[in-house]
């Protein structure tokens, strides 16, 4: 199983099932992700930094870059909502 570890915020590590979105793996196990629009990709709050295994997340498709470039989102980040989780990550953001 996944592992989601966070590089600043005092939060143990967490397994998490493959292929489950980033936002869904982290609010389901009582991880608050900021979020208006509740995972469609129209807010823009739920991006995260991915600080390690980048390469383990779901490749973003052409509407998540369009939509990061468009909100000015950094290319290290990544839309919680949008992104699957295939293997270990580190990740923050900066609101925990």
């Amino acid at each position: 199983m996944p592992k989601i570890k966070f590089s600043k915020a005092n939060r143990e590590d967490l397994e998490v099932e493959n292929g489950e979105t980033l936002m869904q793996a982290l609010t389901s196990r009582g991880v608050p992700v900021a979020s208006s629009c509740s995972g469609k990709l129209v807010c823009a709050k739920c991006y995260v930094q991915v600080t390690d295994g980048s390469y383990n997340l779901s490749m973003p498709d052409q509407e998540e870059r369009d939509f990061m470039e468009v909100k000015g989102i950094d290319k290290n980040c990544r839309m919680a909502c949008a992104c699957k989780v295939e293997g270990d990550i580190t990740i923050d953001t900066p609101y925990w």
